[in-house]
């Protein structure tokens, strides 16, 4: 750990130049004493920094002191600074060490690439904390020492005990064989299989993992993206799910689409209106996303939709009805 630290100490030196110690403190998240112990420890090894007295004073490596990496252009540079900054390290439990790997990498690079690449990467934004309507999207956060054991117990092809709170239904420990991880618009999931059956856990609802000294029964071998492409098949179409037939202008087939779980047939009909057979999660689901739709959209099936719709605009009318 300390030696992680110490190299991070002189690239952040190599990089900013010359840091006080309480600006290195924060940065390491450590104390300033440590701060000043490891500058000693670098200076035992031969590592040129010094300090500079004053008030502008602080910490400081000789201009000669750096590495040089070959052979990367400014976009594959640039592409590793960007990769800094993506959320699946952090959900799996490897932001710190992400981001230590891209300040060694960004400050092992030639001077010319290594301006040119983070300047650029500042006019880049990836993934904000809200979208241009102002919703607030809220990454789901995975304490750091169950990602690390459940990720062990991935890459090394042991089974796995986790805590596991489904929705709706108290924790309870599961043994499981992990197969894979994966992230999906800031969600973490863990790909594994009990007994027979494919499972796939939300690693948010994880609450605590535990590393098991067994082989994890699963294949040699697996195709990740194709797993996780059946896996959703089978939850956009499985389940007590809820299908609708419904008539719907041309315009507005992204935004339907775009709310469904899938879209099982498609027809454009003589009036030109496209005629769609859709499947929602639940009954509440479908009513919502029709409603959404107005007049651009008519259900034709199920009747009891149908009238749902029908008693929310009696409401409406109702309500905003002009005085007599």
């Amino acid at each position: 750990m300390r030696a992680d630290r110490l190299v991070s100490l002189v690239l952040l030196l190599r990089q900013r130049g010359r840091m006080t110690a309480e600006a290195l403190a924060r940065e390491l998240e450590v104390s300033t004493r440590t701060v000043l112990r490891d500058i000693e420890a670098l200076s035992t090894a031969g590592v040129p920094v010094y300090a500079e007295r004053g008030r502008h004073g602080g910490f400081v490596l000789l201009p000669d002191f750096q590495t040089a990496l070959t052979g990367l252009n400014h976009d594959e540079a640039l592409a590793l600074v960007v990769a800094g900054s993506r959320r699946g390290a952090q959900l799996f439990g490897l932001g710190s060490a992400l981001a230590s790997a891209v300040l060694k990498v960004v400050d092992a690079l030639p001077e010319a690439l290594r301006d040119t690449a983070a300047g650029a990467a500042q006019r880049l934004l990836i993934d904000p904390e809200t979208d241009l309507l102002s919703r607030r999207v809220a990454p789901e956060e995975v304490p750091d020492s169950i990602a690390a054991e459940v990720r062990r117990a991935v890459f090394a092809g042991h089974r796995l005990r986790i805590y596991y709170e489904a929705v709706g239904r108290l924790p309870k420990w599961r043994t499981v064989d992990p197969i894979g991880l994966v992230t999906v618009r800031d969600q973490g999931y863990l790909l594994a299989k009990r007994g027979t059956e494919d499972r796939t856990y939300r690693l948010s609802r994880v609450l605590a993992a535990e590393e098991l000294d067994q082989p994890a029964q699963r294949p040699d071998t697996v195709d990740l993206d194709r797993a996780w492409h059946e896996r959703n098949v089978r939850f956009r179409t499985g389940g007590d799910t809820t299908a609708v037939v419904v008539r719907l202008d041309p315009a507005r087939r992204e935004h339907l689409v775009a709310t469904a779980l899938a879209v099982r047939s498609e027809e454009t009909g003589e009036d030109g209106r496209l005629r769609l057979h859709v499947v929602f999660q639940d009954a509440r689901h479908a009513e919502w996303a029709l409603w959404q739709h107005a007049l651009d959209a008519e259900v034709e099936a199920p009747q009891w939709l149908r009238t749902a719709l029908h008693h929310h605009a009696a409401v409406i009318a109702a309500r905003y009805a002009p005085p007599t």
